[in-house]
């Protein structure tokens, strides 16, 4: 059976069979809801459905609340459709801009950071190039079926190996191949880009770039794209660890910030040990935000990292910030304990 699904306030049209998901089928018709990592751990796919009526496949409480969804709240990501629908999401301009392709690819090198995390850069086949935008993530695709998402950390601007940060998770199925057995020149594949977290070229308000952790990839891809484009719009990174040792590119940060005029970086270690000798801010890195920035009025966030930074930086940034919601892009790294937790 197929259905007919309406967006609003867009007026588009796409239709959608009765085993699929709203979000797969409007992939398929080229129609740009947001979304991130498509497993209902994120919320970035959130809507409403005005009219018709959907299930959800498991997702986390966290991303979709039962009050939200009795009050016609959906996760499009893992939602079905049993009728027709009218829906209600905000639509991304130009997500399918760049058609999803599957690609084979050599593992160029292999270069370790820090203690856990490893960048990785990946050399296409001759004459192929990956069309992208800065902010968006591939998935490989792995022998028993599964994939595992990892945002792009080069620019598009560049004719350079894909770049890719990846931090051990300890048992993870992926990470511990490629911190033990992976090497270089080995193959893998993978399917991208995908996502709608990427910069809105559109605007000139000033930045705030939020990271942590390995949540820096994207990030850094957007801010190395718009010194290609020669963007004089303002931005300031707000990147937060545990420990010192978790801000693994701290030294390119400091060199844009001396060669950028209209880039600022501040460096945010939550939990520094006497060894570390950290004399820089301590605590919540989006609490160091709120602290020098507490009118967010004219300002667009883009946010990248674990679900609970992403998460209270919207809460916070909208309640207490004046932020506009509709000015909050984010990217939640969801791991496999993420999307299985109750």
């Amino acid at each position: 059976m197929t259905f007919q699904i309406t967006v609003q306030p867009s007026g588009h049209q796409f239709s959608c069979e009765q085993d699929e998901t709203v979000l797969a089928a409007a992939m398929r018709a080229g129609v740009g809801l947001p979304y991130g990592c498509k497993n209902g751990a994120c919320s970035s796919c959130k809507g409403k459905v005005i009219s018709g009526s959907v299930t959800h496949k498991a997702h986390q409480e966290r991303a979709l609340t039962k009050d939200e969804e009795a009050a016609g709240q959906a996760l499009f990501c893992c939602a079905t459709a049993h009728s027709d629908l009218v829906i209600e999401a905000r639509e991304v301009a130009g997500s399918d801009d760049y058609p999803i392709r599957k690609m084979p690819s050599r593992v160029a090198t292999l270069e370790k950071l820090a203690p856990d995390v490893i960048v990785m850069t990946l050399q296409l086949p001759a004459n192929e190039t990956l069309k992208f935008r800065a902010g968006q993530y591939i998935e490989f695709m792995l022998r028993d079926g599964k994939r595992r998402s990892y945002s792009l950390a080069s620019p598009p601007d560049q004719d350079q190996p894909l770049s890719l940060h990846i931090r051990h998770m300890p048992g993870g199925l992926f990470t511990d191949q490629v911190f033990s057995t992976l090497k270089e020149r080995d193959i893998l594949r993978f399917e991208g880009p995908m996502g709608t977290f990427f910069v809105r070229e559109d605007s000139d308000k000033p930045m705030v770039l939020l990271a942590s952790g390995t949540g820096f990839a994207p990030i850094k891809a957007i801010i190395e794209h718009l010194r290609a484009q020669d963007s004089q719009r303002p931005m300031t990174l707000y990147w937060g660890g545990r420990r010192p040792q978790d801000l693994y590119m701290d030294a390119l940060c400091r060199q844009w910030e001396a060669i950028l005029p209209n880039f600022t970086y501040v460096p945010v270690i939550s939990a520094a040990l006497p060894e570390d000798h950290w004399s820089g801010r301590t605590g919540f890195v989006h609490a160091a935000v709120m602290a020098d920035l507490p009118d967010l009025s004219g300002h667009q966030v883009y946010a990248c990292g674990a679900p609970i930074v992403v998460d209270s930086a919207k809460r916070d940034f909208v309640a207490q910030c004046r932020l506009p919601e509709d000015e909050f892009y984010a990217d939640a790294f969801t791991t496999e304990a993420d999307i299985h937790k109750s």
